[in-house]
């Protein structure tokens, strides 16, 4: 499946998302800015225009919630083999047998 969002359409709903979230939470700029150690100016920006350091967003979402989502989204996938010697086995299983009984 191929990824149509460009990092640009990303930045702006990352952008969108938290100033709803922080809406939500009846948060203001400089609440939030307070809350969570990030400039209010920095907040203005990334809420306007979705710039800002990744270690910047990720203080925003200590204070309003969500990091645990956000880390656990780009946790790999787990691998199916963990050896190369688990590749190889693979190649020399036997195909199965077909039953014979009804």
């Amino acid at each position: 499946m191929q990824n149509l969002m460009t990092p640009f359409a990303a930045k702006k709903k990352l952008a969108e998302h938290a100033r709803a979230r922080r809406l939500n939470l009846g948060l203001t700029q400089q609440g939030l800015a307070y809350r969570s150690g990030v400039k209010l100016a920095t907040l203005r920006k990334f809420e306007q225009k979705g710039s800002i350091s990744l270690e910047s967003f990720l203080k925003l979402l200590v204070a309003l919630g969500g990091l645990e989502r956000v880390v656990e989204a780009v946790e790999p996938d787990s691998m199916p083999f963990s050896s190369i010697e688990e590749v190889l086995d693979e190649g020399r299983k036997t195909p199965a047998k077909r039953g014979w009984r009804t």
